[in-house]
């Protein structure tokens, strides 16, 4: 043995190593590089060996925040957000966040914190007790796992990415009891390259992380489809967010089918903007329904078929009458909301370059253009000046600023952007409109973004959905991030305002007090903007997208600006 071997190994004997340090240390090698997180007193311990990797810790102030923030961090970079998470209220406070990750699929690690081995559960009133932490938080999350001793940590954070990255995603949780965090984890398995150095090896070549695929898609099950589509008179093809990293083949199989295309709100992007084939996400309105019921074959691709992107208005008139082909990663979701005719459980990419390779040589002609044609047509004449005036809005800072991500809440440009919207690429348009339906998730959720992405971010939400997490306008200025708040203002709750009016409800709660926001953003360290010009906001966009400060640009939904740019607004572009 070299007297280099004997120093090391030497040293690996006696260096000790908590199970909270040998935490951050698989969670670097599993290629995570950034923890949201509150430290509270029974989660310090998880911060000790942050230093010693390349993590880096952003401070939300709300736990809520900390969950929207890892969500948008996903949905703009495609990398994991991990939370850092106190027992207890921590817990309750992250509910909200993890809830609407499990209904649009975005994987999220929530680690927190539990009472000590023999207190959990106990009923003994300990700081932060509850009867059943993981029992609770299992209802939000694919898998909920207690880490009762230091030797489980490898495998359990091996369980939690093989989820993220095998399966259909959604939020994880792992809890430790403050008294295994604090534990010695120096005898348990640590990452490859540590276990180079244990070992006196020199090499430290790149290491592969296990590999863990979604299933690929029976070539039997391929053929079929292939088939189906050749003997379909007028199909459809219906795209969700489960194809949002689906390559150049998704526009190729849409052109070979020849057949118009929807995209769920989360694929928006998939095709360019104006593709002839391209619909829009318009088929919860009448026009883009009726090309979907008259369809003889309807083929869906990673999406749920669910009500928000195809019932936004909740009166139950989608209907599928023709053949119904659904490829999906959940084997669940083939056959709900929807039963399926041919059910093919696929990865989205593989599945869709299989299709491709089976009709590249012989193209199909359904004619889908002059349908196209015609219900885009139709469709136009079902919109409002109001819907035109919010989406000229969206398109005109789309078109200014480079590589634009928008970031919405449930406020009325967002639902008028659903619609309407055409977005440059995947990944540029997500909002918590869309499944759980959230208020207070476009602020921290656009932080999570421009952290990810480090692209410009609009937040799109309104003054009643901000003040739910206005709090977090001050992390947003902490970090120096030019972020943009577009402050959708209607003095209150106007999208229910509105419902209460159709339905003859007396107006209660919804007129709440509206903040004055040059102040507030003043006292978060944040820029305002009253915004009531076209070339007020390009100018403003130019010199505020790459500064150090968020700002706050207030637009009142009545302004008579909005109302001049939709004139000029072009749908389909």
């Amino acid at each position: 043995m070299t007297q280099l071997t004997q120093t090391l190994s030497s040293l690996s004997e006696n260096l000790s190593l908590t199970c909270g340090e040998l935490l951050v240390q698989w969670l670097e090698y599993y290629g995570v590089e950034t923890v949201f997180g509150i430290p509270g007193v029974h989660t310090v311990e998880l911060y000790r060996g942050l230093p010693n990797t390349d993590i880096r810790h952003v401070t939300p102030r709300h736990e809520q925040g900390a969950g929207f923030m890892a969500d948008g961090y996903y949905r703009a970079s495609g990398k994991v957000g991990v939370c850092f998470i106190i027992t207890g209220p921590g817990m309750t406070n992250i509910m909200t966040a993890m809830a609407q990750a499990l209904a649009d699929s975005i994987p999220m690690l929530v680690i927190s914190s539990v009472n000590k081995v023999q207190d959990t559960g106990s009923g003994e009133g300990h700081l932060h007790e509850l009867h059943d932490q993981q029992g609770m938080v299992s209802k939000v999350a694919l898998m909920s796992k207690t880490i009762w001793q230091p030797e489980s940590l490898p495998k359990v954070i091996a369980e939690a990415f093989a989820l993220f990255n095998g399966a259909r995603p959604g939020p994880v949780h792992i809890q430790l009891p403050i008294d295994v965090i604090t534990a010695d984890a120096s005898h348990v398995a640590k990452p490859p390259s540590l276990n180079h150095l244990a070992n006196g090896q020199a090499d430290t070549s790149s290491l592969t992380l296990p590999q863990v695929m979604r299933p690929l898609p029976n070539p039997a099950q391929l053929d079929l489809i292939a088939q189906s589509l050749k003997t379909a008179k007028n199909p459809v093809l219906l795209y969700g967010g489960g194809c949002v990293d689906v390559d150049c083949d998704a526009q190729k199989l849409a052109e070979l089918i020849d057949a118009p295309t929807f995209l769920t709100i989360n694929a928006k992007g998939l095709l360019p903007p104006g593709h002839p084939l391209s619909l829009g996400s318009n088929q919860s309105l009448a026009a883009g329904r009726a090309v979907i019921s008259e369809a003889d074959l309807v083929l869906a691709i990673g999406t749920e078929l669910g009500e928000t992107d195809y019932d936004v208005f909740f009166n139950g008139e989608f209907k599928i009458n023709g053949t119904l082909i659904r490829i999906d990663c959940d084997a669940q979701q083939l056959q709900r909301p929807f039963r399926a005719d041919i059910a093919l459980l696929s990865d989205a990419q593989m599945a869709i370059s299989g299709l491709c390779a089976r009709l590249e040589n012989q193209p199909l002609n359904h004619q889908a253009l002059v349908r196209v044609a015609e219900s885009k047509q139709a469709l136009l004449e079902e919109m409002t000046p109001d819907f035109a005036g919010q989406n000229a809005l969206l398109q005109l800072i789309r078109d200014e600023v480079t590589d634009v991500i928008f970031v919405g809440d449930s406020t009325q440009p967002v639902y008028s952007g659903n619609l309407g919207f055409e977005a440059l690429a995947t990944r540029r348009w997500f909002n918590s409109s869309t499944g759980f339906g959230t208020l207070g998730y476009g602020l921290p959720a656009a932080i999570g973004a421009m952290i990810g992405s480090k692209a410009p971010v609009i937040s799109l939400i309104g003054d009643g959905g901000i003040q739910f997490t206005i709090a977090e306008l001050i992390c947003a200025a902490e970090l120096e991030l030019p972020l943009i708040v577009l402050l959708w203002n209607n003095q209150g709750y106007g999208e229910i305002r509105r419902y209460m009016e159709e339905g003859g409800l007396p107006l209660i709660g919804v007129n709440i007090k509206t903040p004055n926001f040059e102040l507030l953003a003043a006292g978060f360290g944040a820029g305002y903007r009253r915004i009531t010009a076209k070339q007020q906001l390009l100018k403003a966009l130019k010199e505020d997208i790459t500064g150090t400060q968020p700002f706050i640009y207030e637009v009142d939904e009545a302004d008579e600006f909005l109302t001049e740019i939709g004139k000029t607004f072009r749908c389909f572009s």
